[in-house]
């Protein structure tokens, strides 16, 4: 495995990361717990050692497996990357969205980032996790009910108590950085970002390259389309979120398996699934420290984790990318 230092401070990360969202079963069509639980064992075995999940993945659900998988593994041999700021058991804040949690029963989503609330979400996920300390502690998405210094000025107290190493943000855009910059110091920006999904690239991108921020990728697989096992006409599980996004239009399925069909030639000279080389080019991009990849089950996360072994050349890297950029989606 590659590990590669996080933002301006001493912790490393594993370039490949585990990302917890599927298997807290919300907004996936649900997950299996054994599954789970082996998908995270076998990928700490395979080298991937930091672990991205959130409360609001399953409502508890996902950190409660990931403090359940890492129990038994030394804390400072795995970096536990979570998050705040999303909360269905409160209303506070913003409204995000209405949803299910895993029992069929509605749920409202708000966005808030309120001191206190910040603080007590820490306590929170501590106890589901069953750490004294969270690595890189992230708020979801920002709050535009509360100030961007007060939820910095949360984010301060707690690395002062040594509740978390080091402060980081999702979804925020430079001027939100640069805002928040003006109270914290971040570490990282946890972002969407594939082969199909790049405006990162136009601003943010090269505002965290200048300041030694990280960028944390999301979605380099966009959940799961860039695998090339999602083709036209594909059924869904209930509750899968998936077929209302863009990527998921069957015009865009159409054309991004178009994209994949002329990288396979590539893939099996690698002798790589379309997987591995999605995740391996990925990471290579200027200013990705690390990609987030999803596992249900032991096998997807070997082949995630194999994925570090693979070597693109320039050449082959021009290649991708003259690929991808003939790409419009609708």
């Amino acid at each position: 495995m590659e590990f590669r230092q996080l933002g301006q401070t001493e912790i490393k990360l594993s370039a490949i990361t585990f990302g917890a969202w599927a298997i807290g079963g919300w907004m996936w069509g649900g997950s299996v717990k054994k599954d789970a639980l082996e998908a995270i064992k076998v990928s700490y075995e395979a080298g991937i050692t930091t672990i991205d999940t959130a409360p609001v993945y399953g409502q508890g659900y996902s950190e409660e497996l990931v403090g359940e998988a890492i129990r038994g593994i030394p804390r400072d041999k795995v970096q536990i990357l979570t998050k705040f700021g999303m909360r269905w058991d409160d209303t506070r804040g913003d409204f995000a969205f209405k949803s299910q949690d895993n029992n069929g029963k509605p749920i409202e989503v708000y966005r808030y980032s309120g001191k206190q609330s910040v603080i007590d979400e820490c306590e929170a996920s501590l106890k589901r996790l069953g750490t004294d300390y969270i690595d890189l502690y992230q708020i979801h998405w920002a709050d535009p009910t509360t100030p961007i210094a007060e939820t910095m000025e949360a984010l301060n107290q707690l690395l002062l108590d040594g509740k978390i190493r080091a402060a980081g943000v999702c979804n925020y855009s430079k001027a939100q950085m640069e805002e928040a910059e003006k109270t914290i110091n971040l570490s990282s920006n946890q972002v969407p970002y594939s082969m199909v999904e790049r405006s990162i690239e136009d601003e943010l991108l090269p505002y965290c390259l200048q300041n030694q921020k990280s960028i944390i990728a999301y979605s380099p697989l966009q959940r799961g389309i860039l695998t090339g096992k999602i083709k036209p006409g594909h059924q869904f599980a209930p509750g899968d979120h998936r077929p209302t996004t863009k990527f998921y239009k069957p015009e865009n399925i159409e054309l991004i398996n178009h994209l994949l069909e002329t990288l396979e030639p590539l893939a099996l000279e690698k002798e790589v699934t379309l997987s591995q080389l999605v995740i391996r080019w990925t990471i290579e991009q200027p200013g990705i420290t690390v990609a987030l990849v999803g596992a249900r089950d032991a096998a997807q996360a070997v082949q995630n984790a194999e994925a570090i072994n693979l070597k693109l050349t320039e050449d082959e890297m021009t290649l991708i990318g003259k690929q991808i950029s003939k790409l419009e989606l609708v």
